[in-house]
């Protein structure tokens, strides 16, 4: 197997199950017109948590990390009736492409983007009279994952589902002297994961046009 084959894998998944259409395709070109990496999921990736969401029948979803809003797309179209998707991004320009990408992808009036420290908002909405979410979505700065999750957990429900993306970091985290900060955070939060008895949890390796990489799955018993 090689990386051109796992990508060719991936176009035939997402042919046959994760047709992204004009406008999820037109939030890529704007990724690539404002000279940004392209770090949002893939379309396969995105109908995957489309389809976690529907498991749970998610009516309320939490993202941490917005980006340009690729990802939210494809969960705010996987929300039940009357719910939304509340989304967190600590960049104010990544916010405003993200808001008239998601105006062209007709999915702005289900969706509240909220910007700041995730940390803070996360501490923030504690404190709100929220619904708990039956969905959430971690794809932000790698150190914080662990902060990130316990604050998810506090604001989730038995039954709720937590995701969090770039886990294997292409293997990177079977380094145990790496200085990458971003694979010490995600070794952190994987080995908080083991030993977490309030969710039940494992990690799907992923290859394909993003490379190498995994993503955790949790649900909280």
């Amino acid at each position: 197997m090689n990386q051109n084959k796992f990508e060719n894998c991936d176009q035939y998944i997402e042919d046959l199950f994760a047709n992204e259409g004009d406008d999820l395709k037109n939030i890529i070109n704007v990724i690539e017109e404002n000279g940004l990496p392209q770090q949002s999921v893939s379309a396969s990736q995105g109908k995957f948590l489309q389809t976690m969401a529907a498991a749970c029948h998610a009516k309320h979803i939490l993202e941490i990390g917005t980006f340009l809003g690729y990802s939210t797309v494809w969960l705010a179209r996987a929300v039940t009736p009357g719910g939304k998707v509340i989304t967190l991004e600590s960049e104010n320009s990544f916010a405003e492409l993200a808001k008239k990408n998601l105006q062209s992808c007709n999915v702005a009036e289900l969706v509240e983007l909220r910007t700041g420290c995730a940390v803070d908002l996360l501490n923030n909405m504690l404190s709100e009279d929220l619904p708990p979410f039956d969905l959430v979505f971690i794809d932000a700065d790698k150190p914080a994952y662990c902060d990130y999750f316990n604050l998810c957990l506090k604001l989730c429900r038995k039954g709720s589902i937590i995701i969090a993306d770039n886990v294997i970091r292409a293997g990177k985290v079977l380094d145990q002297n790496s200085k990458d900060e971003k694979v010490k955070g995600v070794q952190a939060f994987n080995k908080m994961l083991s030993e977490c008895d309030l969710v039940t949890s494992t990690i799907l390796q992923t290859v394909g046009k993003k490379e190498h990489d995994g993503i955790s799955v949790s649900v909280v018993k």
